[in-house]
């Protein structure tokens, strides 16, 4: 046998209805107020403002370890002590001209004529020998001989064969190294040394 329903009074039923309404109002999800919602601005606007701080810091903090950088970089390039090129022989004088006597002995072959690359080697090697405080006092184009040049010493008995087809200063430093192995080895009287060939020299 069903039961019958059960009958509930008109304020009981509103009453139901009306704490039904509370509970689900209750559980829904609650909403900023108005005070709520300016204080979280307020925090987000601090947040912006100390990275704004914490950005320009960083930016002066740079900028004073650039200039600071810098400074030290200057005063150590000031306080490096400038070195002064080294100059070699080939760069004393360009082209000189010669002013020791030239002899050619072979004026037959050439008509007389020294060339423009002849004199300007003379006169290259004058100067780099110089620049060695070995003085040449005559060169000798010797017969039939093309690109030979002698050099005669003051204080030496003998002569120094060179070469036009060799650099002028590298010649005058064999000669300068030559000189002194000969004087280290006693030995002042020669007849010639030969420097025409490039890493060695003669002598006799």
């Amino acid at each position: 046998m069903e039961e019958e329903p059960k009958l509930v009074s008109r304020r009981d039923h509103k009453k139901s209805t009306f704490m039904l309404g509370r509970t689900i109002g209750e559980k829904r999800e609650h909403l900023e107020t108005r005070n709520e919602r300016a204080a979280a601005r307020k925090k987000d606007k601090q947040k912006k403002t100390l990275r704004l701080i914490f950005a320009i810091v960083g930016f002066v903090v740079l900028i004073v370890i650039l200039v600071v950088l810098a400074k030290s970089f200057l005063e150590s390039k000031r306080e490096t002590p400038e070195v002064e090129p080294v100059v070699t022989p080939t760069d004393v004088i360009d082209n000189p001209t010669p002013t020791i006597d030239i002899v050619d002995e072979s004026a037959s072959a050439t008509g007389g004529k020294i060339t423009n690359r002849m004199r300007d080697y003379i006169g290259q090697l004058e100067a780099d020998l110089k620049s060695y405080s070995i003085t040449p006092i005559r060169a000798v184009i010797p017969r039939e001989a093309i690109r030979e040049v002698d050099f005669y010493l003051e204080g030496y008995s003998g002569y120094i064969k060179t070469v036009i087809d060799r650099g002028a200063g590298v010649t005058a430093e064999d000669t300068d190294r030559m000189l002194r192995y000969l004087a280290g080895q006693g030995i002042t009287d020669f007849e010639y040394i030969d420097v025409r060939i490039d890493g060695r020299a003669f002598w006799k």
